[in-house]
């Protein structure tokens, strides 16, 4: 388990969470603004709900809790995302968010984590969101993959 050490340390099999919190309209709001998210659910409308695509906050969160000496000694690429939305994430519901890493494996120099986070209710555990994550945590140049 990568506790304690950084995100470039995690394993396949690694078990991040689950973290509880209660999703507020201010996160949202701030959250949609930032990203150009203008519709009238995302802006202060009621009822309001979380766009699918925040869940990768709760990827960053589970990082901070699972992994507090941060990236590592190489830099983290966000390299492609999956979400799928089962509900609506409404505002004010307490979710609960967990994720494990799915695989670990190296491609053409580069060393690939997948991460899948699960989203639910807490208190009913409703699913709400599913996201597979894929991180790049190290790059190898051609010239350093051809002298090896």
């Amino acid at each position: 388990m990568a506790v304690g050490r950084y995100t470039t340390d995690l394993e396949q099999g690694d078990v991040l969470g689950p973290i509880e919190y209660t999703m507020s309209k201010f996160v949202v709001r701030e959250y949609c603004h930032a990203n150009e998210l203008h519709q009238a659910c995302y802006q202060g409308a009621e009822p309001a709900f979380a766009p699918p695509t925040l869940v990768h906050l709760d990827k960053l969160k589970l990082y901070k809790v699972a992994c507090p000496a941060g990236t590592g000694p190489t830099a983290r690429i966000h390299y492609q995302y999956d979400a799928t939305l089962h509900a609506p994430i409404p505002v004010g519901v307490k979710l609960r968010v967990t994720g494990k890493v799915a695989e670990r494996f190296e491609k053409r120099g580069r060393t690939h984590v997948v991460m899948e986070i699960d989203m639910r209710t807490a208190v009913d555990n409703r699913p709400l969101v599913t996201y597979r994550d894929t991180i790049i945590v190290s790059y190898q140049s051609a010239s350093e993959r051809s002298a090896a």
